[in-house]
């Protein structure tokens, strides 16, 4: 049921940007719940869940009025997770920044917020006067959910692209969610994605 909810999001999202015939979409493949790149950088992701994640989303072209922004692009995530554990949709803004002149290689950071489908605030083990039936049921949502803590959190993302024509393009991309302390104070466990995007511009 999820997956279809999700699916149909997606569906609704790059059904409404096609007659535009601007910005862009993209799908990408990306493995769910890695670790080496939180423990590199002292913060870590989970590491519980399994699947690798299905983004489908859309971006718009710059939005030029914002320029105190840096006219951001505007972009729309549906994730979809192969195992049904924490699904997500994210909006936001990103900013690609090509290496000298346009075309070839770009990086192109990104922020936002997202809402998750995953667990939050995970009942603890060791309360008092629960079943063993219960512990065990509890030792298996521990070792195998993310606890993210809250239902929203934010969206930071990172891409290293490569524009191979006017229409086509590949990332490597990275995207993170976590609650910051902000949304909710404690369990913060987090999540990240690391795969490829393929990028179709209109």
């Amino acid at each position: 049921m999820k997956i279809a909810l999700l699916a149909a999001s997606a569906a609704a999202v790059l059904g409404a940007a096609a007659p535009a015939l601007a910005g862009e979409v993209y799908v990408g493949a990306l493995k769910h719940d890695v670790t080496f790149i939180g423990e590199a950088v002292g913060l870590g992701a989970a590491g519980r869940e399994d699947g690798v994640d299905i983004h489908l989303g859309y971006r718009t072209e710059r939005l030029e009025k914002l320029t105190w922004l840096g006219r951001p692009q505007a972009h729309v995530l549906v994730s979809i997770n192969s195992e049904n554990t924490s699904n997500f949709v994210a909006a936001g803004f990103n900013w690609k920044l090509d290496f000298g002149k346009d075309g070839g290689f770009y990086v192109r950071p990104g922020f936002g917020l997202a809402y998750t489908d995953g667990e939050t605030q995970l009942p603890p083990v060791n309360q008092p006067g629960i079943s063993q039936a219960e512990i065990a049921r509890r030792l298996v949502l521990y070792n195998t959910r993310i606890d993210f803590g809250s239902k929203v959190l934010f969206e930071p993302e990172l891409a290293l692209g490569y524009q191979f024509n006017d229409r086509w393009s590949g990332e490597l991309a990275y995207t993170h969610l976590s609650n910051g302390q902000i949304f909710h104070q404690g369990k913060n466990q987090g999540l990240d994605d690391v795969g490829v995007r393929l990028v179709y511009a209109f």
